[in-house]
């Protein structure tokens, strides 16, 4: 079975290439787009498994980019999962009425990256 191919949106360049080259290490395809303009196009002309997003952008955030991206037949079931500085419960709660999977707070290390991942993608192997 191939890994999905991922989607990291994030408007940080040196996060976003982190974030990238620690999902290439882990055998995942990956595109990057630097906000979610940018991922909305690059949604349209690409079909990915699952999306890897920053809440706080400039133009379309987050929020709005999973909201938008949840609405079409293609990616209404798949894994997002939030990236944000902002910890609080209500935060979390926009998020998931977003339609986001899951959250991981900044800053995280990659083994929390990755096994965010991994539990969105395939429950059952967590554990």
């Amino acid at each position: 079975m191939s890994l999905p191919h991922i989607l990291v949106v994030d408007d940080s360049p040196s996060l976003r290439r982190m974030i990238s080259a620690c999902l290439r290490a882990g055998g995942y395809v990956v595109s990057e787009a630097a906000d979610g303009d940018e991922a909305l196009e690059l949604a349209r002309d690409a079909r990915f498994g699952m999306l890897v997003t920053d809440q706080v952008m400039p133009g379309t955030d987050g929020l709005t980019l999973i909201r938008t991206l949840r609405q079409t037949d293609a990616y209404e079931a798949i894994p997002m999962l939030m990236l944000t500085t902002e910890a609080d419960g209500q935060v979390r709660e926009q998020a998931r009425v977003a339609g986001a999977s899951g959250f991981l707070a900044k800053p995280f290390d990659p083994d929390q990256l990755m096994a965010a991942v991994a539990a969105l993608l395939d429950p059952s192997k967590v554990g």
